[in-house]
């Protein structure tokens, strides 16, 4: 396990009522984004092989939830769950969320994210490098076709996401 180097924005803790809410308010934005993601791109489960259902914990740092992903395509599962209350996992990735976007499209190399202690794994890490290789082998852009389901505002909101991440990535915010 690697301990994480970089400088969070600070954020108050929030009340385990307001973290809730956060996770109600986005989920169906997620159930809608991991329905759309697993029918367009199905040979993910394949190249997950026995790690289908492993629990991923996926943690940005900076909001008040993280997030619960169970690729089973029998039993597909991708929650917001409050800070408070962390189900048990098999595999967690820990870091600044923007990278953790960037990590999804492969735009931002996961090893060297690792290696200067910006992102945190724990857990089973062979079910860690199986879900980075899945996501690896995508054709296209996860993060887009995201966006996309959300018109001109979700591509938008992608282009403002990137646009930072570059900044702060400009800037060594996350060394």
């Amino acid at each position: 396990m690697s301990m994480m180097n970089h400088t969070a924005p600070a954020m108050r803790p929030l009340s385990g009522a307001v973290q809730r809410l956060a996770c109600l308010a986005v989920q169906p934005i997620l159930s809608r984004v991991v329905k759309r993601i697993a029918a367009r791109h199905s040979s993910l489960f394949a190249r997950l092989g026995p790690h289908q259902t492993t629990d991923y914990l996926i943690d940005p740092v900076e909001l008040p939830f993280a997030l619960h992903l169970r690729p089973d395509p029998q039993a597909l599962l991708f929650r917001a769950v409050p800070r408070e209350s962390l189900p048990l996992s098999g595999a967690a990735i820990r870091g600044p969320f923007l990278l953790l976007l960037e990590l999804i499209d492969s735009e931002e190399d996961g090893d060297a994210a690792f290696f200067s202690r910006d992102l945190e794994i724990s857990g089973d890490t062979e079910a860690v490098v199986r879900l980075r290789n899945a996501l690896d082998d995508v054709d296209g852009s996860i993060a887009e076709e995201t966006a996309d389901l959300f018109g001109p505002v979700g591509r938008a909101i992608l282009a403002r996401l990137r646009r930072s991440y570059s900044d702060a990535t400009k800037g060594n915010m996350y060394t």
